[in-house]
C-alpha cells in the first residue's frame, strides 16, 4: 500500500482525538494527585499523534484541492500550470505525512516507557571477556549520564584483573526500555590485551540482558513460592562484608529463577533490591512467553532477542563497530564507547524494527 492510498480508520482516528479532548477537560478540571501524572503523561503521548493526523488530513485536503483544479475543464490556463507545478510537492506532503502518521499508528510495546534491568556477564575469553564486560558498563553508564537516567549497581562479581565477571544494575528513567531493549545479545570484542606481548588480537564475548523494570502491579508474586535465604556476602567490598549475614539470596520455586543480592550492608535493603530483580526476571519471563504466542515469525524482525544471539563486534584496532542484525557499521568505535555515538546505532536499530512492523502491517 503506497502512503498516498494509505486509510487509517476514521473511528480510530475520531477515538485518538476524542481521548485527547476527554484528557485535556479532566486535567483542567483539576485530577487528583493520584492521576495527575498518569493522565499527563498520556496526554503528552497522544498530543503528537493528534498533531500528526490534523497534518495528514490537512495534506490529502491540499491534494485533492488540486487535482480538482486539474481535473475541472473551467480551471484557466495560469492556474492548471500553477496546479500542476505544486502537484509534485503536495504529494511528497501526503508521503511525509502519512510515513509519520504510520509510524506513530504502530502497537506500542507497553514497556518502552520503563526503566530497567541491565544485566552484563563475561563470557568467552576469561579475564579479557570480564574487561570488555567492565568497558560496556561504562558504555552504558555514560549513554545514561548523557540521557539524564540514573544507574544503580544492583550485583556485582569483579573479575580478577579488573572489570565484571557479572554486573546487574538498575537503570532508572523515563523510556530506558525503548532504548536498550535491542542491546540483548552476545557482544564480541576483538582487540590485542595489555597482557599480550606479541600484539597478537584476541577475540572474547560478553552477554548483555535488558528487562524491563516490574512495578508490583505489573508482576504480583505469591511469598509462598518464595525460598529466603541469608548469608554472608563474598567478595570484594572492605572488612564489613564477612561479619554479618547481610546477603540475601530469593528462590522463586515454581520458576526455579534464583537472584542473589548482597551489595548494601543492611539485609533488609538487599531483600528489596532482590525482590525488584526477581519480579523484574519473572515479568520478563512472561513477556517473552506471551511474545512468542504472538509472533512465531520473530526472528524476522531486528533480531530475536535471543541473549545467545551474537549481535555486535567491536574491533579496536580498526576502531569499527559492527552490528550485525542490521548490517551497520560505524568507524567510531571510540565515540561509541563513550556513549556519545550510541544513539546512531539505537536509532538505526529502532527504525529497522519500525520498517517491520509497517512491512507486517502492509501484508
Amino acid at each position: 500500500m503506497s502512503d498516498q492510498t494509505f486509510t487509517p480508520p476514521r473511528e480510530r482516528l475520531d477515538a485518538i482525538r476524542a481521548r485527547r479532548d476527554i484528557l485535556t477537560a479532566t486535567l483542567a478540571a483539576g485530577a487528583g494527585a493520584d492521576d495527575f501524572v498518569a493522565l499527563s503523561r498520556e496526554l503528552a503521548e497522544i498530543d503528537p499523534v493528534v498533531v500528526a493526523i490534523d497534518a495528514f488530513e490537512g495534506a490529502r485536503k491540499n491534494l485533492a484541492e488540486i487535482e480538482a483544479l486539474m481535473d475541472d475543464p473551467a480551471t484557466d490556463a495560469d492556474m492548471r500550470a500553477l496546479a500542476e507545478e505544486e502537484l509534485p510537492r503536495a504529494r511528497e506532503a501526503v508521503n511525509e505525512a502519512a510515513h509519520t502518521l504510520k509510524l506513530l499508528l504502530l502497537p506500542k510495546d507497553e514497556a518502552d516507557e520503563k526503566s530497567a534491568i541491565l544485566e552484563i556477564r563475561a563470557g568467552t575469553g576469561g579475564d579479557e571477556a570480564a574487561l570488555f564486560a567492565g568497558d560496556l558498563f561504562r558504555m552504558y553508564s555514560r549513554y545514561a549520564d548523557l540521557k539524564g537516567w540514573s544507574v544503580e549497581i544492583l550485583s556485582e562479581s569483579e573479575g580478577t584483573v579488573g572489570g565484571y565477571k557479572e554486573i546487574i544494575a538498575e537503570v532508572k528513567g523515563r523510556g530506558v526500555f525503548a532504548r536498550l531493549k535491542f542491546e540483548s545479545g552476545v557482544h564480541r570484542v576483538q582487540r590485542v590485551p595489555e597482557t599480550e606481548a606479541s600484539g597478537r588480537i584476541h577475540t572474547s564475548a560478553a552477554t548483555v540482558a535488558v528487562l524491563p523494570e516490574a512495578a508490583e502491579v505489573d508482576f504480583a508474586i505469591d511469598e509462598g513460592d518464595l525460598r529466603v535465604d541469608t548469608m554472608r556476602a563474598g567478595g570484594a567490598g572492605g572488612q564489613h562484608v564477612n561479619k554479618t549475614e547481610s546477603a540475601v539470596r530469593i528462590t522463586h520455586v515454581p520458576t526455579g529463577i534464583v537472584v542473589l543480592v548482597q551489595d548494601e550492608r543492611s539485609q533488609h535493603r538487599n531483600r528489596a533490591k532482590a525482590m525488584a530483580l526477581l519480579r523484574s526476571r519473572l515479568y520478563d519471563a512472561e513477556r517473552q512467553r506471551k511474545d512468542a504466542e504472538r509472533a512465531a515469525d520473530r526472528r524476522a524482525q531486528v533480531g530475536s532477542g535471543d541473549r545467545s544471539e551474537r549481535i555486535r563486534t567491536y574491533n579496536f584496532p580498526q576502531g569499527r563497530l559492527t552490528d550485525h542484525r542490521i548490517g551497520l557499521t560505524l568507524y567510531k568505535l571510540d565515540e561509541v564507547m563513550m556513549g556519545t555515538a550510541l544513539d546512531e546505532v539505537i536509532d538505526a536499530l529502532i527504525t529497522e524494527h519500525q520498517t517491520a512492523q509497517l512491512a507486517a502491517q502492509a501484508g
